[in-house]
């Protein structure tokens, strides 16, 4: 906990954003992978955010990660016998994962991550100036 809250606040999101980047990347990163049952499937993740006071402000909010849910959308069943990973009826599993939507979730947790950053410097350029004001 800092003395200006501010950096609490920021520094919540750009976490929460953090862990919202990770997943997409996991989700991108078996969009194409297959399994022989739709149990062993890959489900795509998606972060649960939620406010979170400030222990010192509560009058103030930041976010934190309350869970990381699993998709409950059904993978997608092929046919492809050929396939090493197929069950005995040929079929294989794979997620359902849309790659452009999670480029999508992609872009705006990178961007609400960065608009974080510039909250977090502005702070801190304010203070470095406050103090500097007795020279």
């Amino acid at each position: 906990m800092s003395n200006l809250p501010i950096f609490d606040v920021a520094g919540s999101a750009m976490q929460a954003q953090s862990v919202r980047l990770s997943t997409v990347a996991s989700n991108l990163a078996n969009a194409n992978t297959i399994a022989g049952t739709a149990e062993g499937a890959y489900r795509a993740k998606m972060p649960l955010f939620q406010t979170e006071t400030i222990p010192s402000k509560p009058e103030l909010a930041g976010v934190r990660v309350a869970e990381v849910q699993e998709s409950t959308a059904a993978p997608t069943r092929r046919y492809d016998p050929g396939n090493p990973s197929a069950n005995e009826q040929g079929y294989v599993f794979a997620p359902e994962i849309d790659p452009v939507a999670q480029m999508v979730d992609m872009i705006s947790a990178s961007r609400s991550y960065q608009a974080n950053v510039e909250v977090f410097n502005s702070a801190k350029e304010l203070a470095v100036a406050t103090l500097n004001m007795g020279r």
